[in-house]
C-alpha cells in the first residue's frame, strides 16, 4: 500500500488548534469580562469580528461577559438633540436632559445592536443595564479640580455590585451584555458610569479569570511619544508607578486593570480593538497582543502570553 505524499492543506489549521489547547484547558469554565469600546464599536467589520470572538469563547467553554459604553454614539445623539457636550476632568458633564439621551443610546441603541450581532450565531446574548436587579449601584461622583469638588451632574461612582442576575445568565449558558448605567440608593436617580470602571468592578465581583479592555492603541507604550514599544507584561506595582505619567484616555483603563488584579482577577489586558479577532489572538496564541497586567509576585503559568 503506497504512502500518501500529497500535503494536507488543512494541517496548519490543526497546528493552530493544538497551540490553543493549553489556553483552552486553563480558561475552561472561567469567566472573562470584556470591555467593548473604541473603533471596534463603530467599524462594521470589527463589530462582526468581535461578536464572532465572543461567541467562540462561549463555545470553547469560557463564560464571556461584555460591558460597553458608547462615547461616540452618545456625542452624536446629544448633537442631534441640540445638547452641548462638555467635559471636565476627562468626564462628560451629564445634565438630567443629557442623561435621558445617554440612557436611550446605551440601552436602546448600542446594546441592542451588540445583542443582535451576538444572536446572529444563536440564542445567546441577553442585554441588561446596571439598573437591572441592582447589578450596579452608584452615588454621585464629584471630581476634584484644582482642589475644589466640581458637580458634573449625573456621573456615577460605583458603590456596590450585585452579580446575581449575571451569574444566573452565565449558568444558563447565556452571554450577558451590560450597559454602564447605574441607579443610586441615595437619591433614586440614574447615573452614567465610566464603562472601563464598570467592567473592572464586575470582573472583580465575578471572580473573573481575566479582564480584557479593547482600546484604539496597541497597548501601554513604554516611552510614548519617544518610542512605540509596547510593554507586554507588568505587575500591579509597576503599573501603579506609571499611572501619573499616562495620557488621560488611558487612565481609567489602566486604573481598572489595576483594581481588577488587586481584587482577585488573575490577569487584566489592554488590547488593540482595531485588530480583527484581537481577543482570540490574546487568549489563545503564544504571541498575544497588547499589555497584560498581573498581580505582584504572580508566577508564570502555562497558557499565559
Amino acid at each position: 500500500m503506497s504512502t500518501p505524499t500529497r500535503k494536507h492543506t488543512a494541517l496548519p489549521k490543526a497546528r493552530i488548534l493544538v497551540e490553543a489547547l493549553p489556553w483552552l484547558t486553563r480558561h475552561h469554565g472561567r469567566t472573562v469580562v470584556i470591555k467593548f469600546g473604541g473603533n471596534a464599536m463603530v467599524d462594521e467589520g470589527l463589530k462582526a469580528a468581535f461578536a464572532q470572538d465572543v461567541v467562540f469563547l462561549r463555545h470553547a467553554g469560557l463564560k464571556p461577559v461584555v460591558v460597553h459604553g458608547g462615547g461616540p454614539q452618545i456625542s452624536a445623539a446629544l448633537d442631534k438633540h441640540g445638547i452641548v457636550s462638555e467635559f471636565k476632568a476627562g468626564l462628560r458633564v451629564t445634565t438630567e436632559e443629557a442623561m435621558d439621551v445617554v440612557r436611550m443610546v446605551l440601552a436602546g441603541q448600542v446594546q441592542r445592536e451588540l445583542v443582535g450581532l451576538l444572536n446572529a450565531h444563536g440564542p445567546l446574548a441577553v442585554g441588561l443595564t446596571g439598573e437591572d436587579a441592582h447589578t450596579i449601584t452608584a452615588t454621585r461622583h464629584q471630581p476634584r479640580i484644582d482642589g475644589e469638588l466640581v458637580d458634573i451632574g449625573r456621573v456615577g461612582e460605583i458603590t456596590e455590585i450585585d452579580t446575581g442576575a449575571i451569574e444566573a445568565l452565565l449558568a444558563d449558558g447565556r452571554i450577558p451584555v451590560v450597559s454602564s448605567i447605574a441607579r443610586s440608593e441615595d437619591d433614586g436617580h440614574v447615573y452614567n458610569v465610566n464603562a472601563d470602571t464598570a467592567a473592572a468592578a464586575l470582573a472583580a465581583a465575578l471572580g473573573a479569570e481575566t479582564l480584557m479592555v479593547l482600546t484604539d492603541v496597541e497597548g501601554l507604550y513604554e516611552d510614548w511619544p519617544n518610542s512605540d514599544e509596547v510593554i507586554s507584561r507588568l505587575t500591579a506595582t509597576q503599573l501603579e508607578k506609571l499611572l501619573p505619567e499616562l495620557s488621560s484616555g488611558m487612565v481609567p483603563k489602566m486604573e481598572g486593570c489595576l483594581y481588577a488584579v488587586r481584587n482577585g482577577v488573575n490577569t487584566a489586558r489592554v488590547i488593540d480593538g482595531r485588530v480583527q479577532h484581537s481577543i482570540l489572538l490574546e487568549i489563545f496564541t503564544d504571541e498575544g497582543i497588547g499589555t497584560m497586567v498581573v498581580p505582584d509576585d504572580e508566577p508564570d503559568t502555562p497558557g499565559e502570553s
